[in-house]
């Protein structure tokens, strides 16, 4: 009797396995049925011990970790507010020049520049040309400007007229002076030494 129970459980056992491998759809069903219960077991049984799911990992804890702010680097908080300055604002724009009657020294230092501009004989070098202007310029246009103008080259040879204000302020004025040439517009300024030519041009 032992003998035929042993020879009936190999003969079942046989047959279970070669179920899968009678036909293709035998052994995909088995394959699937295979996975369904692998994938069963390792959700159950870790849950069964306590475990997370293989493949899942337990949500890590989170911890706030403050550092001290270096020094020199200041911190998260709002900037500071930049010290105000209890000194007066400067202004941006320069003040309006005031009209005054023409001044007499002023109109008198232009005629005397004037003369001076249109005197430049034949053979006259530069430098003597600008001696001439010398006391009634400005130093500043004596060096930049008239030094670099050639006398021959002036379009006139003497005054022909008075000359008529333009525009009189207190530090400054603007004449119209007629020659035998063109008329010359001549801006005098007040300085330390007294009126003098600052700027000349045609006169429109």
């Amino acid at each position: 009797m032992p003998i035929r129970t042993n020879r009936g459980r190999t003969a079942v056992y046989r047959r279970l396995w070669g179920w899968p491998l009678r036909s293709p759809r035998h052994l995909i069903g088995t394959l699937v049925v295979l996975a369904v219960l692998v994938t069963t077991v390792g959700i159950v049984l870790p849950k069964a011990v306590g475990r997370p799911p293989t493949g899942l990992s337990a949500p890590r804890p989170t911890t706030s970790t403050s550092f001290a702010p270096r020094p020199g680097l200041g911190t998260a908080t709002a900037p500071a507010t930049p010290p105000t300055s209890s000194l007066p604002t400067r202004l941006s724009t320069t003040p309006t020049p005031m009209s005054a009657v023409p001044n007499q020294d002023a109109i008198r230092v232009a005629k005397q520049w004037a003369a001076a501009w249109v005197n430049h004989p034949a053979g006259v070098t530069n430098a003597q040309w600008l001696e001439g202007m010398r006391p009634y310029t400005t130093e500043e246009y004596l060096t930049a400007v008239l030094s670099t103008v050639d006398p021959a080259n002036v379009p006139a040879t003497k005054v022909t007229g008075e000359p008529s204000i333009g525009t009189s302020y207190t530090a400054s004025m603007q004449l119209v002076i007629p020659t035998d040439g063109p008329k010359v517009s001549i801006t005098v300024v007040s300085t330390n030494e007294g009126w003098r030519v600052a700027d000349y041009d045609q006169a429109s």
